[in-house]
């Protein structure tokens, strides 16, 4: 199959995933207490592996291997992309399929700490995106408005916006929730039993139980069971973290003074100095504010740890943190408090870059720009910094990110000016501005110029509350 009949067959694929993934949408929808009972057939339809290999091939991941050392690029120069996936479809069908334990690898988090990823082999992969195509439509019909992390159409935006919309309307205490080691420790009893709730083909639960208890390789060759947790680095790990972790939104909701009861239950509640709650959640991290008093706060926060329990999941004692919005709040790299108008006695909540996000955006400037990279040329050197100031300031721009903004751009250009100084000792400055600052007070070359953090316009994100659509429509 050349790359046009592989281009064609995906067209077509995509659209039939795009139609049975609506009808499982609009079914889950209709019928909250329906169990989907013949699936496992669509996780080796051919329509679906050939999606579920495009998504993989398309991620950044694509170049990296896992155990058995292939990627998805020796894939396609070897057996081919259609032997591969034949192959794939025969050992699901026969379930002969059996995945193999992930490999270890540690990344540094923003902490100084170790994060310990689970790359699984690109086979391993492609069936996990499979799995997702085919269980996500249906999940998706019963998590709640609150959930923002790794699903369609949300992103970390709509978070900060909720956040910033409920603390505007009263919501000023906030309970900032940190769950310990959360992908490492969600009891598989618990998570499975909440997938069976939807889930009644014994061959799909079989298979995501088999990913669960892959078991990790670690970088000395020594395998671990996996009793508990479920690997980040899968592409299955974060669907089957928000079905855990959806006992914490049903039950912030579900609860007195939640996001289910009436507007006329949560007035009558304030004028009794009754409490209410709201949770907003991306991923493992998620914040509570609360329309009341700190006490409630407190008992809130005890509340959650309790609820977390069955999912075998732990409140971390000292990072979870109780914080009035007046004092301030960081939360997925935006820093969200309560300010007076400059010129007004009018206060405001403001959504800004918090300070570990620009000491990580300058941190990243400052190793481009070190010794170790004085042999790149310049033009090479602004494709790198580009990529990194692009990339954080479109995340930030919806925002209070002006101040921000500049003092990256001003860092950023006292660092390639330092740069260019350390690759060609004695330059003088007017040398300098003539042949890499095209004569001006900017970095440019021939086919690069430096991005500018400093020009970019912010703007305020606006709030989608629970009118943020789905991929699948619902009307038939």
């Amino acid at each position: 199959m050349n790359s046009d009949e592989l281009e064609w067959a995906l067209m077509k694929a995509e659209r039939r995933v795009l139609e049975i993934q609506t009808k499982l949408h609009r079914w889950a929808v209709d019928d909250s207490y329906r169990r989907f009972d013949d699936l496992f057939n669509l996780v080796a339809d051919p329509a679906f592996l050939l999606v579920a290999w495009d998504r993989v091939r398309g991620n950044k991941g694509a170049r990296t291997a896992g155990v058995d050392g292939k990627t998805a690029r020796s894939i396609e120069a070897g057996q081919g992309v259609e032997m591969f996936l034949g192959r794939l479809r025969a050992q699901v069908r026969d379930r002969s399929f059996r995945p193999v334990p992930v490999r270890e690898r540690m990344i540094p988090k923003a902490n100084g700490k170790l994060r310990r990823l689970g790359i699984p082999t690109v086979a391993d992969r492609v069936v996990q995106a499979s799995l997702k195509l085919v269980l996500e439509p249906v999940f998706e019909a019963d998590f709640l408005p609150c959930s923002y992390g790794f699903r369609p159409n949300r992103r970390a935006q709509d978070a900060i916006a909720e956040t910033r919309y409920l603390a505007s309307h009263g919501y000023e205490w906030v309970v900032e929730g940190d769950i310990t080691a959360c992908f490492d420790e969600i009891a598989h009893p618990a998570l499975m039993e909440r997938v069976r709730n939807r889930i009644g083909d014994k061959r799909v639960l079989s298979l995501v139980k088999a990913f669960l208890k892959s078991g990790i390789l670690s970088r000395d060759g020594a395998l671990t069971d996996t009793r508990t947790g479920t690997p980040q680095g899968g592409i299955l790990s974060p669907l089957l973290a928000n079905i855990a972790l959806s006992v914490l939104d049903e039950h912030i909701a579900q609860g007195l003074g939640g996001s289910d009861s009436t507007s006329e239950d949560r007035r009558r509640r304030r004028r009794r100095g009754l409490p209410n709650y709201r949770l907003v959640r991306y991923a493992d991290d998620f914040l509570v504010l609360v329309f009341g008093r700190r006490e409630h706060a407190e008992e809130l926060r005890d509340e959650v740890a309790e609820a977390l329990k069955p999912m075998g999941l732990r409140l971390s004692v000292e990072k979870t943190k109780i914080t009035h919005i007046d004092e301030g709040l960081d939360f997925l790299g935006w820093r969200i408090q309560r300010h007076r108008k400059l010129g007004t006695d009018r206060q405001y909540i403001y959504t800004y870059p918090a300070r570990k996000s620009v000491r990580s955006a300058t941190g990243k400037v400052k190793e481009l720009t070190g010794r170790q990279n004085v042999g790149l040329s310049l033009e090479s050197l602004l494709y790198r910094l580009n990529s990194v100031l692009r990339g954080w300031c479109a995340y930030f721009r919806p925002g209070v990110s002006n101040v921000a903004f500049c003092y990256l751009s001003h860092y950023t250009w006292m660092r390639v000016t330092r740069w260019i100084r350390r690759k060609y000792p004695g330059i003088t400055w007017k040398q300098l501005r003539r042949r890499y600052y095209g004569g001006g007070w900017w970095p440019v070359t021939e086919e690069a110029e430096m991005f500018n953090p400093a020009k970019v316009s912010t703007t305020r994100y606006r709030y989608r509350g629970t009118l943020i659509p789905t991929p699948w429509p619902t009307a038939a």
